[in-house]
Order: structure tokens, then C-alpha cells, then sequence
């Protein structure tokens, strides 16, 4: 049974929720295999209200910090499994102070391994909350709230991660005296859609291995979306399957779609106009979506350059492509996965529903995204990066 936390008359201590879902990352450290502790978690997390970016396990210090700042997220939760915690998390503080983000908070747990006399130390680097072994989940959510439940924003242009991310987080917040974001640059922005379980992500991910491979020096922004409701919290998942994407020069922000329908978020358009701008400095910006469906258009915005289909060999029946209205719009159409059975025949359809569409000139490439320099990728990134 679901656990309120909205105060009631008889229980007006309960911390609230505020408007606006509070936002934190949370990840395991490197050499740290498990995070069935954390996900379970998160998942009452989302519960309650929160969004959850979650990084998955074996992530390094200097990751975590990267993708908090890039984030904006209110705390960094930590869970530790393997020892090592107090150094790590003291690492971690250090990286934050580094960066000038001391209000990103740091908070963590690690069942047995994280004794009291570990949580004193700890404390003294910094650490605001440990919660150890037998510790609620309704303690959990209501300490988290108390401490994390008010955000602030400063507002500082967008040339650095840390500006960048909290002016999205402006945009998010619907902040009133935010600004316009200026001229736009020219940077290629792609839009990629497809329903879920296509690969989008792992092939944005290659896609980005590629790129910076080919030029070290490419800056690539990234607006990747999940799906949530407006009264619900969020899972945020995709830094988990991302290896390549998160490097200092690759800006990745997760946004959740907080109820709109279509696979993107309210904030979408206004966050990827900052994200085109001059100040930004951006060679190159990808847009996600969440799975979409048959009717989904998510791709209205002029900022939208090319658009691109994903789909896997197990859409179904040849009359669902029929159905598809994206193939009628894509500048460009992928089916990945095509080691899959099938994989051949799905081409061969979606070719001719192309072609019976009078889409003639939509290239149909396939991809093997989950394999490195599959060239699939290369020749589709070659394709839409002139």
C-alpha cells in the first residue's frame, strides 16, 4: 500500500512536497556490481513524488559530479556496498567543492557495510544523511524532502555546465524573471523517436562514441526524456545505458515529460532554444524522446533539423507500419537491431511502405547499435552530419 507524505491536519510536521518534483541522481561506485538496494529505492522514491536520474553501478567519482552539475539535481545519492565509502564519498564532496556546487547535496546508504562510527566521520567530510540498514522508506522520503525540498536557482548565462543546467532548471521551474535565450548557433540538431525498446539510446551513445573519435573537440549537447505524470515522480534512466555520452565534452540532461503527451516535456522547446544558442557553444544537439506510439509527431519545432525514425524488427504485422504516421515525416528511418531474426524481412517492409508512401527519398539504414564501430552507425551518422 502506497505511503502518503502529504500533511494532513492531524499530521502537520510531515514535510511536503513542493511544487515543482525534487530532483536527485543517485549511483553506485566503481567496483560495485549490485544495485538492486538502490533501484529498489528509487522505485519508492518515484513513488512519492520524486524524479530519479539514476547512473547505474561502477560509475566513478568524477562521473557522478559531472552528471550531477550537468543535471542540476538538488543531491548526489550514493549507495556503497563494497567498503571504501568514506574515502569515495569524501572524494566526491571534494569534486562538488572543486566545481563551486556545494548546494548540491550528498547523501547515501550501504546497509551493513556503513557502520555508526562510519556515518560520524563521513558527516564531518560533508555527507548530509546516511541511512543505514532498517531505516524506512517514510523516513527516507520525509528526510530527503527536509533537505532537499528547496531548491534554489542562480541564473548565470549558459556557457559552462553548471550555467547551462541550472538554466534549464529555470525553464523546468518556470521561473518568471528568467531569460530569452539569445541568437541561435549553428549547431545540427537531430531528433530521434521511435517506439520503446528500439535502442534509441544505445545508438545516440554510439553515435556519440563516433563523433568524438572523429574529432575530439566536438561539443554535443544531449535532451533526453522519460516519462512521467504530473502527480507522480519519474525515472529518469538513461545515463544507465550510456557509457560514451558521459564525457566533458558531451552535456546530457534528462528531462521527464511531467504529464505532456507526444514524448517530449513542457520545457522541451525553451530548454533546447538555450541549447542552440550562441553562448551555448554546441557543435551538434540530439533530442530523444520517450517510446512513442503509432500517431506520435513529436518533432514540431523549427530547432529540429532532421528527424529520425528508430524502429527493431518486431513492430508486429506488416499493417502496423501502415499505421506509423512518423515514416510519413522522418528525414530518415532506422531499423536497428538487425542481427534480430527478422531483421532482413523488417527492412524489406519498411522499404516498400516507404516507397508506397511516396517517400521515396527517406534513406532506410540499418544499425547494430549495441556493437562498437558498427557501420550502420557510422554510415547514418555520415548520412545526417553533412
Amino acid at each position: 500500500m502506497k505511503i502518503s507524505y502529504i500533511p494532513t491536519m492531524k499530521d502537520q510536521n510531515t514535510p511536503r512536497m513542493p511544487e515543482f518534483p525534487v530532483r536527485l541522481l543517485t549511483a553506485v561506485p566503481l567496483c560495485d556490481g549490485h544495485d538492486s538496494a538502490v533501484t529498489t529505492v528509487n522505485q519508492e522514491l518515484i513513488r512519492q513524488g520524486f524524479e530519479i536520474v539514476y547512473m547505474g553501478y561502477h560509475r566513478s567519482a568524477e562521473d557522478m559530479v559531472r552528471s550531477a552539475i550537468q543535471e542540476d539535481v538538488a543531491a548526489l545519492g550514493i549507495s556503497s556496498y563494497n567498503g571504501g565509502h568514506i574515502e569515495f564519498f569524501k572524494e566526491v564532496i571534494q569534486l562538488l567543492e572543486k566545481a563551486g556546487r556545494n548546494d548540491i547535496g550528498v547523501f547515501g546508504g550501504g546497509g551493513g557495510t556503513i557502520t555508526p562510527d562510519d556515518v560520524v566521520i563521513m558527516k564531518q567530510y560533508g555527507v548530509d544523511e546516511v541511512f543505514l540498514a532498517g531505516t524506512t522508506f517514510e523516513s527516507i522520503c520525509n528526510r530527503l524532502i527536509e533537505l532537499y525540498g528547496n531548491k534554489k536557482v542562480v541564473l548565470q548565462g549558459v556557457s559552462t555546465d553548471t550555467a547551462l543546467g541550472q538554466m534549464l532548471t529555470a525553464v523546468e521551474m518556470k521561473l518568471k524573471d528568467r531569460p530569452k535565450a539569445g541568437k541561435r548557433s549553428k549547431a545540427k540538431v537531430i531528433g530521434f523517436t521511435g517506439p520503446g525498446g528500439a535502442g534509441k539510446t544505445t545508438l545516440i551513445d554510439e553515435w556519440v562514441r563516433g563523433a568524438l573519435m572523429e574529432n575530439p573537440n566536438i561539443k554535443i549537447g544531449i535532451l533526453s526524456h522519460d516519462p512521467s505524470s504530473i502527480s507522480q515522480g519519474g525515472l529518469l534512466g538513461d545515463r544507465a545505458t550510456m557509457i560514451y555520452s558521459q564525457h566533458d565534452n558531451v552535456f546530457l540532461r534528462s528531462m521527464a515529460t511531467r504529464g505532456k503527451q507526444g514524448g517530449l516535456s513542457p520545457a522541451t522547446e525553451e530548454c533546447l532554444q538555450w541549447m542552440v544558442s550562441d553562448e551555448a557553444g554546441f557543435d551538434l544537439v540530439l533530442v530523444e524522446t520517450v517510446g512513442t506510439g503509432q500517431e506520435a509527431l513529436p518533432f514540431t519545432s523549427d530547432l529540429i533539423d532532421t528527424k529520425v525514425l528508430v524502429l527493431h524488427p518486431e513492430y508486429g504485422a506488416r499493417l502496423q507500419l501502415q499505421k506509423i504516421l512518423m515514416l510519413e515525416v522522418a528525414d530518415a528511418v532506422v531499423v536497428n537491431k538487425s542481427d534480430w531474426a527478422g531483421a532482413t524481412r523488417a527492412l524489406e517492409e519498411v522499404k516498400r511502405q516507404v516507397e508506397m508512401r511516396g517517400c521515396e527519398e527517406i534513406p532506410v539504414f540499418t544499425t547494430k547499435a549495441s556493437e562498437h564501430n558498427d557501420q550502420g552507425v557510422v554510415k547514418l551518422r555520415n548520412a545526417l552530419s553533412v
